[in-house]
């Protein structure tokens, strides 16, 4: 895992590549490299800063150069000891032992078709001294990030956008429809960027950029079409073992010469992946977290504690505690900074503060659940838009009855919050609206109305924008079932836009790789073979997984109440971060220019105050939105 960047026919390209390099130094601790080659009438340059992960000796340091061909990549083949063996059966002689090799030698003997036959996480750029061709790949699933910035026959790329931002002397333009965006879903869509100029190569494809100007782009790997085919697949031949597919992308993204260790929340997917790692290596290590006592009362958090405890104790796993009871004063200038984007997710701040205590105990690389419940149907919000289809049949005068009783509830009182009145507020916010229209409410900050009043008016337009935009995305398919609609939908937009892009930023920011197993592609096919009514079976979410998770894990694990990697987002709110949500309401940058009204602010937090509705979410990412705005409208910076 590491960072890397380049220049293509770009003006000072060394220099520019040099900073792009340095700003990435979180990302790869343990070595960096240069390269530099004439493109045509111009010049290539690329940069790469090393996390030592295989082969962690000079063998595998990059930029990567042999034959006419020079590879910067970041990421890990899980199947690259299958791909060496048949290529050394070929005649090609390996110099060392790492997966950078492989994939450098895979692109010399098959090109773009090599693609779709790598299995793992990556995005790289490979230049051919012959042709003065540089090409930029990015995953199947959007697992690593890449930014790409042109002008002219130019072009600049990173692992991150704060290091284009660097290199522009912080000219880029705000795109403030990706603000309204990030307003909505409290995150920025894989689709759009932050500035105008750069964008995110998409998952699944390639850029190849020529030595006369000429931009060509392609597509390997297509998640809706391999959702489809998987359906079709197993109508016709059956649905495959799921316990045997976990079971073998877990040992997979075991393969590394350094220690590897777990994230153990309690909840099955962290559980279910901690207990077969601890099958293949006996006495790993996992981390998790707790919350202080006041706070983890106040927000009504279950322990997961002691599930995470059971576990260890069950699998022989060294457990380390941690618990979060951050400085957030300092924490969120910090987080906002390495999140290159406006994510509202607290949970970023949990990635971030695990990730750095395992590196401190010499663990460079962490196994997370990541993506099963994207893909298993394992959220609140996939349940209740099912439940949802039922209760628009309970008669209408009921129903209004219902939602005025509600209405009237508070979610909190001075000492306590009611988790069960803002999850009935929350259901009823969108389960009489029509299906693509009620699972993005479900998720989503506001509906078209209280985004239009909260934003200035000149906008009004760019919301339409970012609402349709979810309905194309949604209705992008051939899936015959809701479930799996829902499943698709996120794992297109919700699992890259947030899961994906919080957990490489905060994890890297601790110079830590995290590894995704459950977001495998071979996982991924499995997943989309089962119907949504194996995946949501009454009121049971993720129920294939749980049966598959059933042959490991005591039941009392496998069918516990969901838990939750979040945090006590009302007690900070209305304790540690009180004063800067006033200042920034009443005075902050994004108020003053005009983009947020402060009238609409200051009706969300009388609200909240008064327990009356839960705004803690929306004002932590109003928070969130103004540190990164101030970042980005002061010039470059370096991290706080």
């Amino acid at each position: 895992m590491c960072g890397i960047a380049g220049t293509y026919r770009w003006p000072d390209g060394k220099a520019v590549t040099d900073r792009l390099t340095e700003v990435l130094a979180h990302r790869g601790p343990d070595g960096a490299g240069r390269y530099s080659h004439a493109a045509g009438d111009a010049e290539v340059h690329l940069g790469h800063r090393r996390l030592a992960i295989i082969d962690p000796s000079e063998t595998g340091a990059q930029p990567m150069a042999s034959g006419g061909l020079v590879l910067t990549y970041n990421g890990e083949l899980y199947n690259a000891p299958e791909l060496r063996a048949e290529l050394a059966a070929a005649g090609v002689r390996f110099r060392g032992t790492s997966d950078t090799e492989v994939l450098l030698e895979a692109w010399r003997r098959w090109g773009t078709d090599c693609l779709p036959r790598l299995r793992g996480m990556f995005a790289f750029g490979v230049f051919d001294e012959r042709t003065g061709e540089l090409v930029l790949v990015r995953d199947q699933l959007g697992i690593k990030p890449l930014f790409v910035l042109r002008r002219g026959e130019g072009l600049v790329f990173a692992s991150e956008l704060k290091a284009l931002a660097a290199v522009t002397g912080g000219k880029l333009e705000v795109d403030h429809a990706a603000l309204v965006a990030s307003l909505l879903y409290y995150w920025v869509p894989d689709s759009r960027c932050a500035f105008r100029e750069a964008e995110k190569l998409p998952p699944g494809s390639w850029l190849r950029c020529r030595p006369d100007g000429r931009v060509e782009r392609g597509r390997f790997w297509n998640l809706r079409d391999v959702a489809a085919e998987a359906r079709e697949e197993a109508r016709g031949g059956g649905l495959p073992d799921l316990a045997a597919v976990v079971e073998e992308s877990t040992r997979r993204h075991l393969l590394s010469d350094v220690p590897v260790a777990t994230f153990l929340s309690g909840g099955l997917d962290s559980s279910y992946l901690t207990a077969l790692a601890a099958r293949e290596r006996p006495g790993i290590s996992a981390y998790t977290i707790g919350f202080r006592a006041e706070d983890a009362k106040f927000e009504a958090m279950p322990d997961d504690l002691r599930y995470a405890r059971q576990v260890a104790q069950r699998y022989g796993v060294d457990l380390h505690e941690i618990e979060i009871a951050p400085d957030v004063l300092d924490l969120l200038p910090r987080m906002t900074y390495h999140l290159d984007e406006p994510i509202g997710d607290p949970a970023a701040i949990n990635t971030f503060l695990i990730c750095s205590a395992a590196r401190e105990a010499g663990v460079k690389v962490m196994l997370s659940g990541m993506g099963a419940d994207e893909l298993f149907a394992g959220y609140r919000k996939h349940l209740a838009n099912v439940l949802a289809l039922r209760y628009q049949r309970v008669p209408r005068p009921l129903r209004r009855g219902v939602s005025a009783l509600v209405d009237r509830l508070p979610v909190a009182s001075a000492a306590r919050g009611y988790r069960s009145v803002r999850f009935a507020k929350r259901f009823l916010s969108f389960a009489e609206l029509p299906e693509e229209s009620a699972f993005r409410r479900s998720y989503t900050m506001y509906d078209r109305g209280e985004l239009l009043g909260l934003i200035d008016p000149d906008l009004a337009g760019t919301v339409d924008d970012v609402l349709t935009e979810h309905a194309d995305v949604y209705e992008d398919n051939t899936l015959d079932d809701f479930v799996n609609r829902m499943c698709l939908g996120d794992a297109r937009m919700f699992l890259p836009g947030l899961n994906l892009a919080y957990t490489d930023r905060s994890s890297m920011a601790a110079s830590t790789e995290v590894r995704v197993p459950y977001v495998d592609v071979e996982v991924v096919r499995a997943a989309f073979a089962f119907p949504g009514d194996r995946k949501i079976a009454g009121r049971q979410g993720k129920a294939v997984l749980k049966e598959a998770a059933a042959s490991v894990l005591p039941r009392e694990i496998v069918y516990r109440p969901k838990g939750l990697f979040s945090a006590p987002l009302r007690a900070w709110m209305s304790r540690d971060l009180a004063p800067l949500v006033r200042e920034v309401v009443n005075d902050g940058e994004l108020v003053r220019s005009g983009f947020l009204r402060r009238d609409a602010l200051r009706r969300m937090v009388a609200e909240d105050a008064a327990g009356q509705q839960d705004f803690s979410k929306h004002l932590w990412h109003v928070l969130t939105l103004e540190y990164w705005y101030r970042g980005a409208t002061s010039g470059p910076g370096r991290a706080p």
